[in-house]
């Protein structure tokens, strides 16, 4: 399954190892692949980027002549934790221009997870936020899209750009894409996680509150339906600041604090997720 969202800030790197987090407590084998420069998901599972001597760009190089030879399986590191990880660094920055050179530039990720992919119970796959090489590579090569949105109202206009990018999608490759889950996050003390009207009409009050408009039925009506047409399902969790402290300590809140707020909140996600 693929984490994005276009936009920084909106947990997506959080969502990705939490909900690995939960899934590895369960006893499922969890695989986790940083696909961000910015290497995230590889420190927030206590690993050092600058310490690995290969990472996904290896990976990803390996698709062009005069590059070595490096499979996923070459990369893969076991976390304190228990999560596999296919770390990243700051060298991702120099993938992109290689990937606009070739014609089958959208499916390398895809590709290069065929050794592993019955390895795995479940592979989580984390991009950068924007719009480019890595995010469409982890859209094609997913099962599953789970998006991420802040509580501000901005929000819905991330969502448009990506209703957009999965329309090009499929008029690139003939393939349909969509959104299975939205995320919503630092909603207050919400942590609801299921989809009903009610629930979601919860969420859209705490977005509305956040951007400083009043609470009326024709924007409320907007956004819910905004939700519901783009994500087969719509969940919350709240603000945690032990998000953070587990984050420092290169471990899931489901290692440390699994009797949080948040955590109550990733590990209801992750019971739906190990089901699909």
């Amino acid at each position: 399954m693929t984490f994005a969202h276009h936009k920084g800030g909106t947990g997506k790197t959080t969502s990705c190892i939490n909900i690995a987090g939960f899934l590895q407590k369960k006893g499922e084998k969890v695989l986790v692949i940083d696909c961000d420069p910015q290497a995230n998901a590889t420190s927030g599972l206590g690993i050092n980027p600058d310490e690995c001597s290969v990472n996904m760009y290896d990976v990803y190089m390996n698709a062009f002549e005069g590059f070595p030879d490096v499979s996923i399986k070459d990369i893969i590191v076991e976390t304190e934790s228990g999560i596999s990880l296919a770390p990243a660094s700051l060298d991702l920055v120099g993938v992109e221009p290689y990937l606009y050179s070739i014609d089958d530039r959208l499916t390398v990720l895809k590709e290069s997870l065929k050794p592993v992919e019955n390895e795995y119970d479940h592979i989580l796959i984390d991009t950068p936020p924007s719009l480019g090489q890595f995010v469409l590579n982890g859209f094609i090569a997913a099962d599953r899209i789970i998006i991420n949105l802040d509580s501000g109202m901005f929000a819905q206009k991330g969502v448009d750009n990506l209703k957009a990018i999965f329309e090009d999608i499929k008029e690139i490759t003939g393939r349909r894409k969509s959104a299975d889950m939205a995320i919503v996050t630092k909603t207050g003390d919400l942590h609801e996680t299921k989809s009903s009207f009610q629930e979601i009409a919860l969420i859209i009050k705490k977005m509305l509150k956040a951007a400083g408009e009043d609470e009326n039925t024709e924007r409320e009506k907007e956004i819910e339906s905004m939700l519901s047409s783009f994500a087969g399902r719509t969940c919350s969790v709240p603000y945690d600041y032990n998000i953070i402290k587990a984050q420092l300590k290169g471990l899931p809140i489901s290692h440390l604090f699994p009797d949080s707020p948040a955590a109550a909140a990733y590990r209801e996600i992750a019971e739906i997720i190990s089901v699909w």
